[in-house]
C-alpha cells in the first residue's frame, strides 16, 4: 500500500500543477477577483505552497479512506464466509482465501505450529499452548496490518487546521502590509488578503473534518474485522486441537 500511495502522490502533484496553470489562466481571463483563482494568481510562494499542501492532504485522506474501506469490506465478507464452516473445512477455506496477512496467515500459522509439535518440543510444551502462541502472534500481526494507512489520516486530521491557520495568518499579514503601504484601510486594499485568509481557514477545516470523521469510522470498522479474525482464530485453534495437522 505504501508504494501505491507514493505513486498516487506523484500523480496528484502533476495534476495539481496542471490545475494551477488552469487557475492562473482563468484569473487572467477575468474570473472572480476574490475567489480561489485569484488567491492562486495573487498569492506568493508561501500561500501557494500552503494551498498545495492542503490539496494533497485532502486527496490523501480520500485515497486512504477508499482503499481501507474496500479492504475492510472484502475482509468482512471473507470472515462471514469462514464462520459458516468449522473443523478441517474451516482450515481449508481459510488457507484458500489467500489474503496473506489475515485469515490465511492465522490458519497457516496454526497448521504449521501443529505440524511442528513433535519430538522434544512435544515433550516440553503441550499442543494447546504451542498452537495458541502461533495463532496469537498471527492475530497481532493482522492487527498491525489493519492499522496501516490510518496514521496518515490521523495526522492529516490533527494538522490540517493548523496548516490552514498558518495560511490565515499569512493572509492577515498581507492585509496589514497593504494597509501600511496605502496609509489607509480601504476595502480594495484589504479585500484580497482577507479573502485569502478566510479561504485558507475554510480549506483547512474542509480537509480536517472528513479526515477526523473518516479516521474514527475506519478504526471502528477495523475493530469489527479484528473481532472476526479472533473468532475465526478461536475456531481454528479448537479444530487443530481436535484434529491436529499431519
Amino acid at each position: 500500500m505504501t508504494k501505491q500511495f507514493s505513486t498516487f502522490i506523484k500523480s496528484f502533484a502533476a495534476v495539481a500543477g496542471l490545475m494551477a496553470v488552469s487557475a492562473v489562466a482563468s484569473a487572467a481571463e477575468g474570473s472572480n477577483p476574490y475567489g480561489i483563482d485569484a488567491l492562486w494568481n495573487q498569492g506568493d510562494v508561501v500561500a501557494r505552497t500552503v494551498l498545495i499542501i492542503l490539496l494533497i492532504m485532502s486527496a490523501s485522506t480520500w485515497y486512504v479512506g477508499i482503499v481501507k474501506l474496500l479492504e475492510q469490506r472484502r475482509l468482512l465478507k471473507h470472515g462471514r464466509t469462514l464462520l459458516e464452516s468449522s473443523g478441517v473445512e474451516l482450515q481449508q477455506k481459510a488457507v484458500a482465501e489467500n489474503d496473506d496477512v489475515l485469515f490465511t496467515a492465522v490458519a497457516v500459522a496454526g497448521i504449521e505450529a501443529a505440524k511442528e509439535h513433535k519430538g522434544d518440543l512435544a515433550q516440553r510444551v503441550d499442543l494447546n499452548t504451542w498452537v495458541a502462541m502461533a495463532i496469537s502472534d498471527a492475530v497481532d500481526s493482522a492487527g498491525h496490518h489493519m492499522q496501516s494507512g490510518l496514521s496518515v489520516v490521523a495526522t492529516i486530521g490533527s494538522t490540517a487546521p493548523f496548516v490552514g491557520l498558518f495560511g490565515t495568518v499569512w493572509g492577515i499579514y498581507h492585509a496589514l502590509t497593504a494597509i501600511g503601504i496605502a496609509g489607509q484601510a480601504s476595502i480594495d486594499k484589504v479585500a484580497g488578503p482577507v479573502g485569502e485568509a478566510l479561504i485558507m481557514t475554510a480549506i483547512g477545516l474542509a480537509v480536517a473534518v472528513p479526515a477526523v470523521l473518516g479516521y474514527n469510522w475506519l478504526v471502528r470498522r477495523n475493530k469489527l474485522v479484528l473481532d472476526m479474525v479472533r473468532v475465526v482464530a478461536g475456531r481454528l485453534h479448537a479444530g487443530l486441537l481436535a484434529s491436529p495437522a499431519k
